[in-house]
């Protein structure tokens, strides 16, 4: 084991782990993506999906950058989503003042979809936690925000003066 392995990349499944950080963090993104999509499926959402309806319910209505910004995710990705999603009729445009302004809000279609998935996301969500833990789970939270704001505080641009 070299000096930049860690214990941490080691163990049960060790031998999978990078110590690459983006590598390692990928890895880990794809399978618990996998595992909530698995368990979503007969909802006909993915848990992307969820995720973008389940916050669109909770605001009663959202914009791109509100959704961006409370979801992570970039334009380009969001707006692919929610094209699907407004395709498939989960998803239809609220009216906002400002035109240029891209608002969605749950059809009744969506929110029937969404109830649907509630109980499967809760069964993934028991499993994860079940597995790991609610302690451990919090630590990594605890860990991964940390990661987050590095990674978002070295990605701003520094300013000239």
């Amino acid at each position: 084991m070299n000096a930049r392995e860690t214990s941490a990349t080691r163990g049960r499944d060790g031998d999978r782990l990078s110590p690459c950080v983006c590598s390692t963090l990928r890895m880990v993104s794809r399978a618990v993506t996998q595992l909530y999509d698995d368990i979503l499926r007969p909802s006909g959402l993915r848990v992307t999906q969820f995720s973008v309806l389940a916050t669109i319910a909770r605001r009663g209505e959202a914009n791109l950058r509100q959704l961006e910004h409370v979801l992570g995710i970039d334009q380009t990705t969001l707006t692919r989503s929610l094209d699907v999603l407004e395709r498939d009729g989960v998803l239809e445009r609220a009216s906002h003042p400002d035109a240029r302004i891209r608002a969605m809000k749950l059809t009744p279609k969506g929110r029937r979809a969404l109830e649907a998935a509630r109980p499967l996301w809760a069964r993934a969500q028991d499993k994860v936690l079940r597995e790991l833990g609610t302690t451990a789970w919090a630590d990594a939270q605890r860990r991964l925000a940390h990661v987050l704001r590095v990674a978002v505080k070295k990605r701003r641009p520094k300013r000239k003066v």
